[in-house]
């Protein structure tokens, strides 16, 4: 049984930064793109990041481009999303989820099988 468990999540002040962690067990984790969603009050869930199963591609929404820094671990089972720079309107319950097997890092949610109950990241103005 293929289980994600996110954690990192927190309250920080705006300009501050978090580091979000993922962890991913029944599955061959280095087989698997990767990604960071995110979901706001109110508000669908969107794409925030992925990563490539070798780690050699990622991606970003304009929205976060230049503030956050995705990577993955492959010994470990672990993808991290470092966020800096944090803006009040980075708050949100932020989700990790798993590919298919050779799947494209890609920011659709239809791109991933396997996701993580959440996280949530506050932040204060």
């Amino acid at each position: 049984q293929v289980q994600v468990v996110e954690s990192g999540g927190g309250l920080v002040q705006a300009g501050g930064s978090l580091r979000l962690s993922c962890t991913a067990s029944g599955l061959t984790f280095d087989d698997h793109p990767l990604g960071w969603f995110r979901q706001a009050p109110g508000k669908e869930r969107e794409g925030v990041s992925c990563i490539s199963w070798s780690g050699g591609d990622a991606y970003y929404a304009d929205s976060v481009n230049g503030r956050f820094t995705i990577s993955r671990d492959n010994a470990k089972n672990t993808l991290y999303l470092q966020m800096n720079s944090l803006k009040p309107e980075d708050t949100a319950m932020y989700y990790c989820a798993a590919g298919g097997v050779g799947g494209e890092c890609a920011l659709f949610e239809s791109e991933y099988n396997y996701w993580g109950q959440g996280t949530q990241v506050t932040v204060s103005s």
